[in-house]
């Protein structure tokens, strides 16, 4: 395994992480995720992605029974959860300074850790002053809580504005930003966070990296059964791999796997690899649901010389979307 810095901070993560957003409680109870995440640590996978969204926190007991099953020392991996949805009430949701707080407090609980490696807004919230939420992180920070705080799925100048006033009243800035990447989902990444990458150093932990399962092949001849898509909570999925939106997807997935067996190489990995090559990638979640899944994901960094900037340009042939 390799490890990248996190953006500008001193944090070394494994460039390949593993999150639990679907897998834990609809997929996997704790034995099932202790099992893949110590299959993940014990390749050196050292990062390890929650939100309190996620089961409506259900992924995070899960998460923390598993670590604490597996015993490890907590200074051997990385945990990080997410605020933001949180629940129905009014105070239960966004970036107020308030609900910052308790969602911090009851991941912890759920965690069963002392403190979060990483804390990501994890949208942005049109109704709480930028301000309020940068007072808040800086808050948890100095009270040892949290060691970075950061944003998903902000947009550029949202997160410009977060570096503006932590520099203008001596807060603590963003370090990271969690956006969808993958071969369908390139502008965050590849356009509009290019001055918060040169200006910055902005680290990224990029979800989504196969494009919730399109990239792995599996959906070239239909729906199978037994994935993400056939679970109740996430038919928006399936409903959307059935769309006319994502007809040419698919054609093009026709193609990227014709390419891959040229090269001898799966799909899903090929698709992984792609990710990697991006240097502004920080690391890459994978959200493997079952152990063989996982292995062959783990396989990537292993399989970048293979795809070189011949390989990269046929890609970008193919996707006809680079910008």
């Amino acid at each position: 395994m390799n490890y990248r810095r996190l953006g500008k901070t001193g944090l070394k993560i494994s460039e390949l992480s593993y999150g639990s957003w679907v897998t834990f409680s609809f997929q996997l109870g704790v034995d099932a995720a202790a099992e893949i995440m110590k299959l993940a640590y014990d390749n050196g996978v050292n990062f390890f992605d929650n939100a309190e969204a996620y089961a409506g926190g259900q992924a995070e007991l899960i998460m923390g029974k598993a670590i604490k099953k597996l015993g490890w020392s907590r200074d051997t991996y990385v945990v990080s959860s997410k605020v933001f949805f949180g629940g129905e009430k009014p105070t239960q949701c966004g970036l107020s300074h308030k609900h910052i707080m308790d969602a911090c407090h009851g991941a912890l609980k759920r965690l069963q850790v002392d403190y979060l490696d990483l804390y990501f807004c994890h949208r942005p919230d049109p109704e709480t002053p930028i301000e309020e939420t940068v007072r808040a992180m800086h808050t948890l920070v100095l009270q040892g809580k949290i060691c970075y705080w950061g944003t998903s799925e902000w947009s550029a100048l949202e997160i410009e504005e977060a570096y503006r006033l932590s520099r203008e009243l001596g807060l603590t800035p963003p370090s990271m930003e969690q956006p969808e990447y993958n071969m369908f989902a390139r502008n965050k990444i590849e356009h509009e966070y290019l001055q918060l990458f040169e200006q910055e150093q902005l680290g990224t932990t990029i979800w989504s990296p196969l494009a919730s399962g399109l990239l792995t092949g599996k959906y070239i001849d239909g729906t199978p059964e037994s994935t993400r898509t056939s679970l109740e909570n996430y038919k928006f999925i399936k409903d959307q791999f059935e769309s006319a939106d994502y007809v040419e997807r698919h054609e093009k997935v026709k193609v990227l796997n014709q390419l891959a067996e040229e090269l001898g190489l799966p799909l899903v990995n090929l698709a992984l690899c792609w990710c990697l090559k991006n240097k502004n990638v920080s690391t890459v979640i994978l959200g493997a649901s079952k152990v063989e899944q996982l292995k062959q994901n783990l396989r990537s960094p292993d399989q970048m010389n293979i795809v070189d900037d011949s390989v990269m340009d046929k890609i970008d042939s193919i996707l006809k979307n680079k910008i």
